[in-house]
């Protein structure tokens, strides 16, 4: 899922906590990257909790849930998709080199021996 502000990809997570923040626009699962999230105003557009208006929110399983607060409510699925969430001023994605990243990922974990 890239994200929802300038369109970037996650690349592979080193281990740890991800430096992506997670967020609800229209309803629906959006990332945020660490490039905009420097932005003073990253959490601008993002949908709030109805109870304390925080935007740490997530959306899984038809509901919407507040992490701050814990307030849920169900999810109206009549908005836009996430792939139209990329504004429209962000740069267009090159999504050329895509196959050649997934492979590559493939690649890595497929010549790891079995788990145990």
């Amino acid at each position: 899922m890239p994200c929802f502000r300038c369109g970037a990809r996650q690349t592979d997570p080193v281990r740890g906590a991800s430096p992506w923040r997670r967020g609800v626009r229209a309803d629906h699962q959006v990332l945020v990257c660490p490039g905009c999230q420097t932005a003073h105003d990253w959490a601008d557009g993002l949908d709030r909790c109805a109870a304390c208006g925080s935007v740490v929110l997530v959306c899984r399983l038809g509901e919407v849930e507040c992490r701050d607060c814990g307030h849920t409510r169900e999810a109206v699925r009549d908005g836009p998709r996430p792939a139209d969430l990329v504004p429209s001023s962000a740069a267009p994605r090159d999504d050329r080199g895509l196959s050649e990243e997934v492979a590559a990922a493939l690649s890595r974990v497929l010549r790891r021996g079995p788990a145990g």
